[in-house]
């Protein structure tokens, strides 16, 4: 026969007890600080700049084609390329996604100038290729405030945002509905917090986070034509962020879904779909957002 369980000590219990409370707030310490590291050094996991010199950055500049696009004063605002023939029938200012630079994405330049006599116009982010300045959520915004005074008012002005760009081309056009004719935004969020909670749902992120990036909130105060691009694997802002934002969007707007693209595959997209976004994008802004509804989805 099994020998009889020998009762628990009530003294025994309550070191047991004690240990368990010392492990649990050993591991909410613990815990603890790496939400507090995290809050510190979060831009450091939002902002992958790239930096070169400035002979670099001209000799790259060279090779793609692109000049120097610089306040009247001489401060860096990035870089542009402008139609083979002028005047432009229009402007489109891209706002690029994190981890590339002003450079990097001289490819929507090809793209859209072998469509369309556009002047093109790369915003280049505080701390990245040799633009001075810490990159942070209002420094870009400031950044994109001084690009858009810069361009002509006297033609249409569209914005193609990607990725983290998307939340500073709302942004613009919420500030600013009445100068902008148009937006495209490829894999964009509602706000920052939802795709960087899902990459770390173990942390409070919309507690900790300072960059917020509002997409949603800033497309209310705009009301012109708004074209998406989502992938259906994308792993870095999952197709459900866009999805989110397009469905809360009143105005005109169409969706375009392509089910095996990742992040960085819709990044060149845009000469297959141009002419559908353009006659997008050229449609009136003025259309009332009740009345408005979705088109069809591509």
């Amino acid at each position: 026969m099994p020998a009889p369980r020998q009762p628990i000590r009530p003294g025994s219990a309550a070191r047991i007890l004690a240990s368990v409370r010392r492990m649990m707030l050993a591991c909410l310490v613990v815990y603890g600080l790496v939400c507090l590291l995290v809050a510190v050094e979060q831009r450091k996991l939002i902002y992958y700049p790239t930096t070169f010199a400035p002979a670099q950055v001209d000799a790259m500049a060279r090779s793609a084609g692109l000049e120097r696009w610089r306040t009247p004063a001489g401060d860096i605002v990035g870089m542009k390329r402008l139609a083979p023939r002028q005047p432009a029938a229009g402007q489109i200012l891209i706002t690029y996604g994190n981890g590339s630079t002003a450079v990097g994405v001289s490819h929507y330049a090809d793209d859209i100038q072998q469509q369309t006599n556009f002047d093109v116009f790369i915003l280049e982010y505080p701390g990245y290729e040799d633009r001075p300045g810490p990159p942070t959520e209002h420094n870009f915004f400031s950044a994109a405030d001084t690009a858009l005074q810069l361009l002509a008012t006297n033609r249409p002005i569209y914005i193609v945002g990607e990725s983290l760009g998307t939340g500073v081309a709302a942004y613009l056009a919420g500030k600013h509905p009445d100068l902008i004719a148009g937006i495209v935004l490829i894999a964009p969020y509602e706000q920052l917090a939802d795709p960087a909670q899902q990459k770390f749902p173990w942390l409070p992120v919309r507690l900790l986070l300072a960059d917020r990036f509002k997409s949603g909130s800033y497309l209310c105060q705009y009301h012109g034509p708004v074209g998406v691009l989502v992938g259906g694997i994308d792993q870095v802002v999952p197709e459900t962020n866009g999805r989110r934002l397009y469905n809360n969007y009143s105005g005109p707007k169409q969706l375009w879904r392509f089910p095996q693209d990742d992040h960085g595959d819709l990044f060149f997209r845009l000469p297959s779909i141009w002419p559908q976004l353009m006659a997008l994008l050229q449609r009136s802004a003025a259309v009332p957002a009740a009345s408005s509804k979705k088109w069809n989805e591509i």
